[in-house]
């Protein structure tokens, strides 16, 4: 009996010495944001419209959990799997994927991360501090719906900081399997036997940030092939985006602008284009914010611009509840039909006005 003991007590502390060296945890996470919008000029005859828009109001809808192991000597692995979905109807976002917005597995240590799977690439975090607006309804989303969706499946990634300075990149061996359509799902998932260069998808990033004021750098091309969408059929076709962006804090006053460079060289023909873009964002109180933005987006050789203005007041109930409220206006310049709403409509070459109200939950 004594013997058994002794035996029970050491595997006891065998696992105890083992929960000490590899602990993790494990945290289920979320955003509840839903809002109601009005908006003109929808469609060619000028007709105006209100819904409960699916993407997002103040930022896009998930819940996820995400899990960190200790491996010791400072190494750790890494986990997270990621759903969008919408609050007006419950379907799931990302052109349908269970986990759409992340699914990745990696390890963590001193000289930073490495990741492999669904993640978000360099264009995603290039704007992550110089974009007041962020993924909301009236945005630079608008003008250009890659940004909120700058995802790789497939995907190889990398991301450090030391001290000021921050790196990343990823590898994509096929950057977007689901074929479901829209900006989440363009039907390019590469991993051909003997086409190396289909669907394939390399992004990077320089970043400094000291916390009051930071400036980043980010390349990203994309690569297509036989039943891509946006016109990039075929595997020498590409989408490249070059971003420089800022921000600054003054005093309280939080201010962000940037540089959006794309080249499209599609089977429906070049398109050169820029986006710019500068906001500011203004604590009026410790539960009251008001923040703003103008951009334009400027096509080469083509009357086809447009221009985005937009004004938010955001009120935090709690540290997790918040209401808010903007107003937005899109120019719309020749045959331009860009509209004010993210994964909205409106008329060719139409200004475009709206409103909306909402209301945002963190769990």
């Amino acid at each position: 009996m004594k013997k058994i003991k002794a035996i029970t007590v050491a595997l006891l502390g065998a696992c105890a010495c083992s929960a000490a060296h590899a602990q993790s945890n494990v945290t289920l996470y979320g955003v509840l944001d839903s809002s109601l919008a009005y908006t003109t000029h929808a469609n060619a005859a000028g007709d105006s419209v209100t819904k409960m828009p699916t993407l997002t109001g103040s930022l896009p809808s998930r819940f996820g959990l995400k899990g960190v192991e200790d491996l010791g000597g400072g190494l750790q692995a890494i986990f997270a799997l990621e759903s969008g979905f919408g609050v007006d109807t419950g379907m799931a976002g990302q052109g349908g994927r269970l986990f759409g917005r992340q699914s990745y597995v990696g390890l963590k240590g001193r000289y930073g991360s490495v990741m492999l799977g669904r993640q978000m690439n360099m264009s995603f975090w290039a704007t992550q501090k110089s974009d007041i607006m962020g993924p909301a309804l009236f945005s630079i989303s608008s003008l250009d719906l890659y940004l909120p969706n700058a995802r790789s499946d497939n995907a190889i990634g990398y991301l450090g900081t030391f001290s000021d300075v921050t790196v990343g990149a990823t590898y994509s061996l096929g950057r977007d399997a689901s074929a479901a359509g829209g900006p989440a799902a363009t039907g390019c998932a590469g991993e051909v036997a003997g086409n190396a260069k289909a669907c394939r998808q390399i992004t990077s990033l320089l970043g400094y940030d000291t916390g009051r004021y930071g400036a980043t750098a980010s390349y990203d091309i994309m690569y297509g092939n036989a039943g891509a969408a946006n016109g990039l059929t075929l595997r020498r076709n590409f989408d490249r985006r070059v971003i420089a962006s800022a921000y600054a804090m003054l005093d309280r006053l939080k201010v962000g602008g940037g540089i959006i460079d794309r080249t499209t060289r599609a089977a429906t023909g070049p398109v050169d284009s820029q986006l710019l873009y500068l906001g500011a964002a203004w604590p009026v109180s410790p539960a009251l914010v008001l923040d703003g933005q103008v951009a334009r987006l400027s096509v080469k050789d083509s009357p086809n611009d447009a221009t985005l203005a937009t004004v938010r007041l955001s009120y935090h109930l709690s540290k997790r509840t918040a209401i808010y409220s903007a107003i937005g206006r899109m120019d719309n310049s020749g045959t331009a039909a860009v509209a004010l709403d993210a994964g909205g409509t409106v008329g060719a070459g139409r200004t475009q006005n709206g409103v909306m109200a909402g209301m945002r939950h963190f769990f």
